[in-house]
């Protein structure tokens, strides 16, 4: 049964930071349980790891690692926890996060609050009935790494580092985020000599022990960036300095098209909005990488006909986050269903077949 109907118009009365964390509230008192079987043409495989399906929810939905089990039972093939940074923050001073209604979209400023890795390495050890994530996790966990807003530049590296030593026996994968609009600096370190080195160092912790197989390595990159920046990180990408690509994060840009009251707050546009921004940025690393690395597409996906598109654009695998704030969680099989049957309609066996088929 869909409550979120019912639910909806108590989540709305409350401010939007409060409505979250009522969600995560209860999701946390889920009571425990397995999702239903996914239709066999969403599994893919992707970077070494496989997915029941390539619907996945996006970092900043469970920041702390305190609901990922409850994530996966909606339904989602992959969890994404974050942003984490080494050490406790609390973020931006409140009110730093405001839903657009009419335009279907959210502006957040959060700026990386966060309990630290040390609190949601503890917050991953535990889950219902005694069983570590670590031991069953029952999909993909990602893990999204950030600084400390009061780290330098020149020190970035050893956050991203630190934060994974912690985590990184919770984790499937991992992200360096290196583009939220929300910490002073941050979308700096896309430059390529920055995120060279940063991966560098990343990819140091991922290798210790050498016997212990190395957990694929990610980069979120920003749906801001000029053809020149896009074409450094496709080259990072492709010189074997990560495995994969998340596009896009939150946009910093403003469309004249918005209507709410609320547009002109600073922070991070995420939702509808954000589409085109995020789809030409996708096709545009799709096209400077070839294809040939692994892309994870986010951003303004409502629909399983959004999430077609991006896969069709070159996304192996999608995130969505904004749509679930006025859709609620029966999205989730929404799009699934939605999905498995446009594949069907178009001729195509799984979803990796189809992965680029509207570049080739």
């Amino acid at each position: 049964m869909d409550l979120y109907p019912l639910l909806r118009p108590l989540l709305m009365a409350l401010d939007a930071e409060a409505a979250h964390r009522f969600t995560i509230w209860g999701l946390k008192r889920m009571p425990p349980r397995k999702s239903p079987p996914d239709d066999p043409i969403l599994a893919t495989h992707v970077f070494g790891l496989d997915f029941p399906n390539p619907v996945g929810i996006a970092a900043g939905f469970d920041k702390h690692g305190e609901v990922p089990r409850g994530l996966a039972a909606l339904g989602f093939g992959f969890v994404e926890i974050g942003s984490v940074t080494p050490r406790p923050q609390p973020g931006n001073p409140r009110p730093r996060v405001f839903r657009l209604s009419e335009d279907r979209a959210v502006i957040n400023r959060y700026g990386f609050n966060s309990v630290g890795a040390d609190r949601v390495a503890a917050n991953l050890a535990q889950a219902p009935r005694g069983v570590s994530w670590q031991h069953a996790p029952p999909v993909p966990l990602g893990i999204n790494l950030g600084k400390n807003k009061d780290t330098p530049a020149e020190r970035a590296a050893e956050d991203f580092a630190h934060a994974l030593g912690v985590l990184r026996a919770y984790g499937s994968y991992a992200v360096v985020n290196v583009s939220s609009p929300n910490t002073p600096g941050l979308r700096a370190l896309q430059g390529r000599g920055e995120l060279e080195a940063i991966l560098a160092r990343v990819r140091s912790v991922l290798a210790e022990p050498a016997s212990t197989p190395r957990s694929p390595l990610l980069v979120k990159i920003a749906p801001d960036l000029a053809e020149a920046d896009l074409a450094d990180v496709a080259a990072v990408a492709l010189a074997g300095h990560c495995d994969g690509l998340i596009v896009t994060n939150t946009t910093i840009r403003r469309p004249e098209t918005l209507k709410s009251r609320h547009r002109g707050e600073a922070g991070g546009l995420s939702g509808a909005p954000l589409k085109p921004f995020a789809l030409g940025t996708l096709r545009a690393m799709y096209r400077l990488t070839g294809g040939r690395i692994p892309l994870i597409g986010v951003g303004g996906i409502a629909s399983g006909a959004d999430a077609y598109e991006r896969i069709r654009a070159g996304a192996s695998l999608v995130q969505l986050y904004t749509a679930l704030v006025f859709e609620g969680p029966a999205l989730v099989g929404r799009i699934k269903r939605e999905l498995a049957a446009l594949l069907r309609r178009d001729g195509f066996a799984s979803v990796a077949a189809a992965v680029g088929a509207d570049q080739r």
